[in-house]
Parts: structure tokens; C-alpha cells; sequence
């Protein structure tokens, strides 16, 4: 027969909260945007796409562009695969509208 202290051991046990352990996940790897220096696309085009497709301030715009005219390559900015090639693919678009011939690459992000 047991006892009342064996019940209350068997209760506490029962009372007590099940937690479910998850498992740790993962960033994403990133991906760096780069834009090339060309002859014929304007720097004012380039300002526009940084600013609108890449967020970014106009300040940082042009010294993004600056940086792309002076050393042939910069980075617009880092992404996930898809963000960045979306990105990619939206500025490509315009630069065609435009009649630029804008060249982007993708690569990945050096921890």
C-alpha cells in the first residue's frame, strides 16, 4: 500500500510544466549587392537607384557612388539571397528603361 508521502512525490511530478526545447536557428547567409563603374550610366542614376531601390540616404548615395566611380565597384548594400537578388533585379529593370547599361553582381558575405 503506499503511502501519503509517495502520493504527494507522484502529484508533484504530475504538477509540474513541460517545456518543449526548440532548436536554435540559424541566420541566413548574406549577400553583398555590388555595383560596377561603367562609362555611360550617369552618376545621378546611380544616386537614384541607391536612394530609392536601396534605401538608402542621399548622402550615403553618393558617397556609395563616389566610391563605385573613384574605384570601379562598391557595395550597395547586404542582404539575404532573395532581398539582394530582387534588388538586382528591380535596378537591372529601371537601368534598362533608362537605356544604362548598369552592371550588379551578388556575392557572399565574409563572416
Amino acid at each position: 500500500m503506499s503511502s501519503d508521502k509517495d502520493k504527494n512525490v507522484t502529484r508533484e511530478r504530475q504538477e509540474g510544466v513541460a517545456v518543449k526545447e526548440r532548436p536554435q536557428t540559424k541566420k541566413p547567409p548574406m549577400y553583398k549587392v555590388l555595383l560596377h563603374n561603367d562609362d555611360y550610366t550617369t552618376r545621378e542614376f546611380v544616386v537614384l537607384v541607391l536612394h530609392h531601390i536601396f534605401r538608402r540616404s542621399e548622402s550615403d548615395a553618393h558617397t556609395i557612388m563616389m566610391h563605385v566611380h573613384n574605384n570601379g565597384i562598391g557595395v550597395a548594400g547586404v542582404y539575404t539571397f532573395e532581398v539582394a537578388e530582387t534588388k538586382i533585379e528591380k535596378t537591372k529593370q529601371l537601368a534598362k528603361r533608362y537605356e544604362y547599361p548598369l552592371q550588379l553582381s551578388l556575392e557572399p558575405e565574409s563572416d
